[in-house]
């Protein structure tokens, strides 16, 4: 899992989903679980993901769980190169 892939969706994720822009979060902040990422915004991440790697993600691998913090979402999009 590269280090790149993390800090191209940490950086999505922040200048997309942050208000509060002092706020710090790193690879492993829960983002659904901690509220950072809604299942609006899921959607739109995953969109994201699909456009920027060119894969498809199936929406029942598209859970919660999987996209609750950068590491798993890394691992998820990996799944599918």
């Amino acid at each position: 899992m590269s280090e790149e892939m993390k800090d191209i969706v940490l950086k999505y994720v922040i200048e997309e989903y942050l208000e509060d822009e002092d706020e710090e979060i790193g690879y492993d902040t829960p983002l659904i679980s901690g509220g950072i990422v809604d299942s609006f915004s899921m959607v739109s991440l995953k969109r994201f993901l699909e456009n920027r790697y060119h894969i498809s993600i199936p929406d029942d691998h598209a859970t919660p769980e999987a996209f609750d913090t950068v590491t798993k979402i890394t691992a998820l999009v990996n799944s599918y190169l």
